[in-house]
């Protein structure tokens, strides 16, 4: 009987599955997720799907509500408890994006550094005539323009040329005045340091013929019509300086990294582009994922490094990521390894900041502070009012304003505004938290039905034993709604 038993045992579980059992025997299935001494119930987080019907009630989603919720709770326990959350630790792990990049412009600088070019190197350069400065008034004509305008344009540059070649310095004058080159028009129609190649053939022929002040006859190309230009030295040796040596910059920057490159041997894995795609559709789960994407000597860069990455740069890589091909997605992956290791030369050659550094670092973080505290209200002012003396009322008081804003939130009176990624991370490591999964399906689920007895009730909201239960107003003065008023400060938003 005994062995019977087993073996149904076994048979059920190859059946139902894993998580069907661990549902069944979870002690937290009326849990969804918890924050130091708070809960989150799979009834909150119901009634909260339950009411937006724009909200898609499928664990993934849930589980984004659910973090948020983890997220919030943190800081406003911190908050409560009186943590100081702008000492310099929490400021530079907080501000890593912006710490980051200090260091790597600071590295930068050291590995490009040279002296000045001197007015000898200067003339030299522009003698030599391998680099060059153009400028030119354009008169455009559209593609597929009638004849009349085409003719109107070669006419128009046809009787400013006189004037042009009589101008001289004057010329950058006329390009202001007449050019219809927007990019160059307010930079006196200059074009910048330019190498042979960098034009379209008709530009580059007749350009690259002129001598030191020398002015081209009218030039047709596919953008229109042009009168172009040869400025001497004596008239751009500033700007053909700093021209000259950013160049130069830029090919010791390249030098550097593809030596980086070699020297580390950095290789995507094979399957690195379909790990992206799909970290990119489950953020915080990848925030944690240990899957490796590229190898290089001497370590890695893994899913949860490229999510730190991601929240650091421009949101719109993470949008792009999904539609982009292998090959992009290798290259970006490339770029980052080389950016992480550079930062990793930074910590090693000891790069630090600057008090000047500091200051802008502390000025941003406790931009963030203050923007999270007003969008809960949970200011110490607050806190002391509404709260009383005790320090677990303090922290039952904060919690509410969570749950308060949240809810508001999910019904649309206030807009969200996410936690930062690196302050969340710096929370979470300092408490104890945990999002359950079977909660968060059981959630999904007693969503639905709430839905659908709205539904049967005649809308949300409408009748009786329709809707998500009604929520108790939090204690104290509302949290601001950011739907109306948009909080301050400067906050760069992770997710």
């Amino acid at each position: 009987m005994r062995r019977s038993s087993l073996v149904f045992v076994a048979l059920t579980l190859t059946l139902v599955g894993c998580d069907a059992l661990r549902d069944a025997f979870s002690s937290r299935a009326d849990v969804v997720a918890r924050a130091n001494g708070q809960t989150l119930t799979v009834d909150r987080l119901a009634g909260w799907a339950g009411v937006n019907r724009d909200l898609p009630l499928d664990p993934q989603t849930l589980g984004r509500v659910s973090h948020a919720w983890v997220d919030y709770t943190l800081f406003a326990e911190a908050l409560a408890g009186g943590k100081d959350l702008h000492d310099s630790a929490t400021a530079a792990a907080t501000m890593w994006p912006m710490v980051s990049q200090i260091k790597w412009q600071k590295l930068h600088n050291r590995i490009t550094a040279r002296e000045s070019l001197t007015p000898q190197q200067v003339d030299s350069a522009y003698q030599t005539g391998q680099v060059r400065v153009f400028q030119h008034i354009l008169f455009q004509v559209p593609q597929n323009a009638a004849d009349s305008i085409d003719n109107r344009k070669h006419r128009q540059a046809e009787q400013l040329l006189p004037q042009a070649r009589a101008a001289g310095v004057r010329f950058s004058q006329l390009a202001v005045r007449y050019s219809e080159d927007p990019s160059a028009k307010t930079a006196g129609g200059s074009l910048g340091l330019a190498t042979h190649g960098q034009f379209v053939p008709q530009f580059e022929e007749a350009a690259w013929q002129l001598a030191p002040g020398g002015v081209s006859s009218v030039v047709r190309t596919q953008f229109g019509y042009h009168i172009i230009r040869r400025p001497p030295l004596a008239e751009v040796r500033d700007s053909f300086r700093v021209g000259l040596e950013s160049q130069i910059t830029r090919e010791l920057d390249s030098v550097y990294v593809d030596s980086l490159d070699i020297k580390r041997r950095i290789q995507p894995v094979g399957r690195a582009p379909d790990y992206v795609r799909t970290a990119v559709q489950d953020i915080d789960g990848a925030r944690t994922s240990t899957r490796v994407l590229v190898k290089f000597r001497g370590g890695s860069l893994k899913v949860r490094d490229l999510m730190r990455w991601l929240a650091a740069l421009n949101p719109q890589l993470l949008q792009s990521l999904p539609s982009a091909s292998d090959q992009q997605i290798n290259q970006f992956l490339k770029a980052i390894t080389q950016r992480q290791l550079l930062l990793e030369q930074a910590d090693s050659a000891k790069v630090t900041l600057s008090p000047d550094d500091w200051r802008q670092v502390r000025e941003e973080h406790d931009s963030t502070i203050a923007t999270l505290t007003t969008i809960l209200n949970l200011t110490p002012e607050a806190l002391r009012d509404s709260a009383g003396t005790s320090a677990q009322q303090r922290v039952t008081f904060a919690a509410a304003r969570v749950n308060d804003y949240l809810d508001r939130v999910l019904h649309k009176r206030a807009r969200y505004f996410p936690v930062p990624m690196f302050l969340a991370e710096r929370l979470r490591e300092q408490g104890n938290w945990s999002v359950d999964q079977a909660g968060i399906r059981r959630a999904a689920e007693r969503g639905e039905e709430l839905r659908a007895d709205s539904t049967q009730a005649g809308g949300v909201g409408g009748g009786a034993g329709g809707g998500a239960p009604r929520m108790t107003p939090a204690p104290g003065p509302p949290p601001i709604d950011t739907a109306r008023h948009p909080a301050p400060g400067r906050v760069r938003s992770p997710r």
